[in-house]
């Protein structure tokens, strides 16, 4: 199914919610026939696997397509590493990316907020996306990066290239990867070549960044080479950026749907931290997550040969009522909210503390200035390819004013 198929009253979400229950009902792990990938589903098990990258490995390039342009990139994806190699490059980026940077940020991220919707200010009627949910992060991000964020259109178009899915299906084999894979590689060549000049650029003439930082920044006496660093950037930039997006996006779908919890947010805003991680537990922007298995394992029942592919379920995991009273509710009381949709481990994001204040600034920017925020036709809104990413492309909204 395309994204532009994914409209319609009963939308994604919904569709969403059924595949998920009717994959956990299988069976804790289960073997996909027609992907050839094994399935992990319960909360218990993905987040054993997530927390073993000894057994399950992030490196999946010995089972991937292999493309010039990405081995590139790959090089300073850290996401795609194991230990030794994953500890130097989280570390340097930990040394850069502080809590420190991430709170020092919230009043510019309030500026942008207001210049965006300023810029709506005659409107009634407007995209969510392109107004909001994808300038916001985008621009933030660039600028930490000391990346010109007048430029955030050409960004935008990288990553609508990288994550839109519109070469995939919803059950992607490897020939549809290669063909995907083929077909975005002109894209990722132009986004590598952007990054280098932009690294040297810094190198040369080093500012208050968070690439000049990333430059300066060593761990066991070695630095990032500008090869490494350019996976590394990019990963920030477009990865860092495309989570917030979907998160905003599926905020305002969700309250949409439950107007008397946006009701609810609206009287206190004390609430939104809760509604974020609900929104973040039901509607994982990336709902699963490849890792390989290294040495002959059970799991689950099942014996597993070395180098088979598992994918970790987010989607599934987070509403497994082993761990979640009610999983299908929407409540933004829920304590406590275990959720894995950054992951567990070694790997759990580190950019999560910064969309999630992204996500709490724009909801409560959308509360204080218009007095209804409503969706007045699902018929309009276009979801994302769900294979690839779980949100929505474009969102009319239509609002009133106090």
């Amino acid at each position: 199914m395309s994204s532009d198929q994914l409209t319609g009253e009963t939308t994604l979400l919904d569709d969403l919610s059924e595949r998920w229950r009717s994959l956990r009902e299988a069976g804790p792990v289960r073997l996909d026939d027609k992907q050839g990938v094994w399935q992990v589903l319960d909360h218990e098990t993905v987040s054993a696997v997530l927390a073993d990258p000894a057994t399950y490995s992030s490196d999946l390039s010995a089972l991937a397509p292999t493309q010039p342009d990405f081995e590139t990139f790959t090089q300073g994806n850290f996401v795609g590493m194991d230990p030794p190699e994953h500890r130097k490059l989280r570390t340097l980026v930990s040394q850069a990316f502080t809590p420190r940077v991430v709170q020092g940020l919230e009043p510019r991220i309030e500026a942008v907020c207001a210049r965006l919707l300023d810029s709506v200010a005659d409107q009634d009627r407007f995209d969510l996306v392109d107004t909001l949910a994808y300038p916001l992060p985008i621009i933030v991000i660039a600028e930490l990066l000391g990346i010109p964020a007048e430029e955030h259109r050409l960004f935008q178009e990288w990553a609508s290239v990288l994550f839109g899915g519109d070469q995939l299906g919803e059950a992607p084999d490897m020939a549809d990867l290669e063909r995907a894979l083929e077909a975005i590689a002109p894209t990722v060549r132009e986004m590598n070549g952007y990054m280098l000049e932009h690294i040297r650029a810094r190198r040369a003439d080093p500012g208050d960044d968070l690439t000049s930082r990333l430059i300066a920044a060593e761990v066991d006496g070695t630095r990032l080479a500008d090869q490494e660093m350019v996976g590394f950037v990019a990963l920030l930039l477009v990865a860092g950026h495309i989570t917030t997006t979907a998160l905003l996006g599926n905020a305002v779908v969700t309250l949409d749907r439950h107007p008397e919890v946006d009701a609810a947010l609206r009287a206190d805003p004390e609430l939104l931290p809760g509604a974020v991680e609900e929104v973040l537990r039901r509607l994982p922007p990336f709902p699963e997550l490849g890792r390989r298995v290294t040495r002959p394992v059970v799991l689950g029942g099942h014996e597993l040969p070395a180098d088979t592919l598992l994918m970790a379920h987010l989607g599934a995991a987070n509403r497994d009522p082993a761990r979640f009273e009610a999983p299908d509710v929407f409540d933004v009381t829920r304590r406590p909210n275990p959720h894995l949709t950054f992951g567990h481990g070694i790997h759990f994001c580190f950019g999560a503390p910064l969309a999630r204040l992204e996500a709490r600034i724009a909801l409560r920017a959308l509360h204080e200035r218009f007095r209804s925020l409503v969706i007045p036709s699902y018929d309009e809104v276009v979801f994302q390819n769900p294979a690839v990413i779980i949100g929505v492309r474009h969102l009319p909204v239509e609002v009133g004013r106090t």
